[in-house]
C-alpha cells in the first residue's frame, strides 16, 4: 500500500489562494468580535472561535496538500465545519433546513470527486499530485472526458454554478455574517483552486468543447444569479445570489483560459486567467465586505428585510459608506477592483474573437455580450440594495430606532473597503503578480510574453490599442468630481431652496416611499418568461361592499427547485418506499437473496 504523503506544496498557485484566505478571515474575525457580543452565550462564543479556526486552517489546508487523499480529508472537514457554521443558530428552523440541503449537496459533489481521484489513481497508482499529473499524460481521452466532467460536477457543486447552486442561498443567509463573509468569499474559491489544479494543471486540457462547457455554465450562472437576487427583498440572500452570479464571472476566465489552451494560444490563455483570477481575489474582498455589512445593518435593526428598512444612512453613516464602496465595486463602476476585473474579461473576449473564426467568433461575442448585461443588472440590483436600504425614510420601528455598529464590526468592514479601492488603483502589479500564478497553473513559459507596466499602463497584448490607466482614470474623475463640487457651489448661492414637491402632499412617511419590489417590478415582467411570476391576493370585507383590508403578494416560481430537485427528491421517496417491500423481516427470502448473488458473481467472475 502506498506511503500517504504529507508533503505541502507552495508554488505560486497554492500561496495566491493562502493570500486571498487571509485577506478575508482577517477582518472577518476581527469584525466578529463585536458581532457576536450579546448574540450567544459565553460558551457557544467559544464555540464559534473554535468552528472559526478549524474553518480557516482546513481552507489552508486544501490549497497547499499535495495529495488526493489528503486533500479529500480537509476537504471533507472543511464542509462538516461549515454545516456546523450554518446551522450555528439551531434554535432556528430555517437554519436547519439550509444545513441540511447543503450538507446533501456537499456531499454529492465529494461523490463525483472520489470517483474522479479513484480513476486518476488507477492510472498512476499515486496519490501524489506530480505522479498523478504525469500519469494524466498518458491516459487516452475518452477517460480525460470522464474524468473533466466528474471533476467540474464535483467542484461546480461547492462553488454553486447553475444548476448545482441550490444550497448557496439557503446556507449563506443562515450562518453568522462573518462566516457568510467568508464562505462566500473564500470557501466557495476553493472549488476554483480544485478546478485549475486537477483540470488545468493535472489533467491538461484536451478539447476545445471542455472550455466551451464552462463558458456556457458560466454565461448561465452568471444571468441566472444576477435575475434572481434582482427579486430579492432579503439582504443576505440578495448577495448570496450575487455569489452565483459572479462565481459565472470567474469561470468565464477560467473557461476562456481552457479554451485558448486546446488551440495552443499561450498568451490569450494567460491573459484570460489573470482576468479570472484577478476577479476571484476582488469578489473576495467585496463580496466580504458586503456581507460584513449586512449583518451590521441585521445587528443594528434585527431584520434582513429590506422593506423593513430604509433611512440608515442618518443612522449608520459609516456602515452605508462602507456598503456604498462594495456596491460599486461589484458593480463595476471605476475605479474600483471590480471594474478593473470585469474590464480585462471583457478585453480576453474581444482578443479573442478577432484571433478566432467561424462559430467561435460569434460565440465569444455572444459571451462577452452576456458580461455586459450582467453587469447592467448587477449596477441595477445594488441601485435598489444601497437606496432601499439606506435612504429615504425609515418604513419600520427597526429602522427608526438603528444605532451604529461597535468600533470592531466597523474596523472590519474597513479593511475590506480599502482594499477594495487598493485592488484597483494597483491593478498594473497585481497583473503581474498574477501572471506569474498562471504559468505555474497552465506550464507555460512566461518568457518572451510582454505585459507592459510602463506608466502604469496596462495593455492586454502588444500592438493592441486597449490600455487601462486605473491612476489616470482615477485623477479624472476627482478632477471631475471637483469641478461639480465647484459648480455647485457656484450656483447654490443664487437657488433658493423649498421643500420636494411630493404631488401636493406635505407629510410623507415611510408607507408612501418607493419599495424593493416596486423597484424590481419592470424587471420581473422583463424575465417573466424564465421567473413564472403569480399573485397572492386576500380580501377582508366588513360587508359585501366594503372592504376591510387588502393583502396582495408576488412571488416567482423556483424553476430548478420545482423542476429538477423536486422530482428528484420524489422519485428518492418512491425509490426508498419500494425498497423496503423487499425487507419484510422474512430470514428466508434474506437467504435466498445471498443465494442469488453468489450465483450472479459466480457467473461474472467465469466471464471475466
Amino acid at each position: 500500500m502506498e506511503k500517504i504523503n504529507f508533503n505541502l506544496l507552495f508554488d505560486p498557485l497554492s500561496l495566491f489562494f493562502l493570500g486571498v484566505i487571509f485577506i478575508v478571515c482577517l477582518p472577518s474575525a476581527i469584525y466578529s468580535i463585536g458581532y457576536l457580543k450579546g448574540e450567544y452565550s459565553r460558551a457557544k462564543i467559544a464555540l464559534a472561535w473554535i468552528l472559526l479556526l478549524i474553518f480557516v486552517l482546513s481552507m489552508g489546508l486544501v490549497v497547499v496538500v499535495s495529495n488526493v487523499l489528503v486533500f479529500l480529508v480537509f476537504w471533507e472537514i472543511m464542509s462538516l465545519v461549515s454545516y456546523f457554521l450554518v446551522v450555528f443558530d439551531d434554535k432556528n428552523e430555517k437554519s436547519i433546513q439550509a444545513g441540511l440541503i447543503y450538507i446533501v449537496m456537499t456531499h454529492i459533489g465529494t461523490a463525483f470527486l472520489i470517483a474522479a481521484f479513484m480513476i486518476m489513481y488507477k492510472s498512476a497508482n499515486s496519490f501524489d499530485f506530480l505522479s498523478i499529473k504525469n500519469a494524466c499524460q498518458l491516459m487516452d481521452g475518452q477517460t480525460k472526458n470522464i474524468v473533466f466532467l466528474l471533476l467540474l460536477v464535483g467542484f461546480g457543486t461547492k462553488a454553486g454554478i447553475v444548476p448545482l447552486h441550490i444550497w448557496l442561498p439557503a446556507a449563506h443567509p443562515q450562518a453568522p455574517s462573518h462566516i457568510s463573509s467568508i464562505m462566500s468569499g473564500v470557501m466557495i474559491k476553493t472549488a476554483i483552486y480544485g478546478i485549475i489544479r486537477f483540470v488545468i494543471f493535472i489533467l491538461g486540457v484536451h478539447s476545445a468543447w471542455w472550455g466551451i462547457l464552462v463558458l456556457i455554465l458560466a454565461v448561465i450562472s452568471c444571468l441566472v444569479g444576477v435575475v434572481y437576487a434582482l427579486m430579492e427583498h432579503d439582504l443576505k440572500r440578495l448577495l448570496a445570489y450575487h455569489s452565483v452570479e459572479n462565481i459565472g464571472i470567474i469561470l468565464l476566465g477560467v473557461g476562456l483560459a481552457m479554451f485558448f489552451l486546446s488551440l495552443n494560444m499561450p498568451y490569450l490563455s494567460i491573459f484570460s486567467l489573470i482576468a479570472g483570477l484577478y476577479h476571484l481575489v476582488n469578489h473576495a474582498i467585496f463580496k466580504g465586505l458586503l456581507f460584513l455589512c449586512a449583518g451590521s445593518v441585521y445587528k443594528a435593526t434585527g431584520t434582513r428585510d429590506m422593506e423593513k428598512l430604509g433611512g440608515l444612512i442618518k443612522k449608520m453613516p459609516q456602515t452605508a459608506l462602507f456598503f456604498l464602496i462594495g456596491a460599486m465595486a461589484i458593480s463595476a463602476l471605476p475605479p474600483l477592483n471590480g471594474f478593473v476585473s470585469e474590464w480585462l474579461t471583457l478585453q480576453a473576449f474581444f482578443l479573442g474573437a478577432i484571433k478566432v473564426s467561424g462559430a467561435a467568433k460569434l460565440f465569444l461575442a455572444v459571451c462577452a455580450a452576456m458580461l455586459a448585461l450582467t453587469s447592467g443588472l448587477a449596477a441595477a440590483c445594488f441601485v435598489k440594495a444601497f437606496g432601499i436600504t439606506f435612504l429615504a425614510q425609515p418604513r419600520s420601528s427597526f429602522a427608526l430606532n438603528a444605532k451604529e455598529v461597535g468600533f470592531s464590526m466597523r474596523l472590519g468592514m474597513f479593511i475590506l473597503s480599502t482594499l477594495t479601492v487598493v485592488f484597483g488603483l494597483a491593478a498594473v502589479f497585481v497583473v503581474r503578480l498574477l501572471a506569474k500564478v498562471c504559468g505555474c497553473a497552465t506550464g507555460i513559459d512566461l518568457n518572451g510574453m510582454s505585459f507592459s507596466l510602463n506608466n502604469f499602463i496596462l495593455n492586454p497584448q502588444p500592438g493592441t490599442s486597449a490600455y487601462l490607466s486605473p491612476l489616470m482614470l482615477t485623477l479624472t474623475l476627482v478632477v471631475l468630481g471637483g469641478a461639480g463640487f465647484v459648480l455647485y457651489r457656484i450656483f447654490n448661492r443664487k437657488a433658493t431652496i423649498y421643500n420636494t414637491w411630493d404631488c401636493g402632499y406635505y407629510k410623507l412617511g415611510g408607507r408612501n416611499e418607493y419599495t424593493a419590489t416596486a423597484f424590481s417590478k419592470p424587471f420581473r415582467i422583463a424575465f417573466s418568461f424564465f421567473l413564472l411570476p403569480y399573485r397572492k391576493t386576500q380580501k377582508i370585507r366588513e360587508s359585501f361592499y366594503h372592504v376591510k383590508s387588502f393583502a396582495y403578494e408576488t412571488h416567482t416560481t423556483p424553476i430548478f427547485k420545482k423542476y429538477i430537485y423536486d422530482p428528484t427528491l420524489d422519485w428518492v421517496f418512491k425509490s426508498a418506499k419500494f425498497m423496503r417491500k423487499i425487507q419484510p423481516g422474512s430470514i428466508h427470502l434474506y437467504i435466498s437473496y445471498i443465494f442469488v448473488a453468489l450465483l450472479l458473481l459466480i457467473v461474472f467472475m467465469q466471464r471475466f
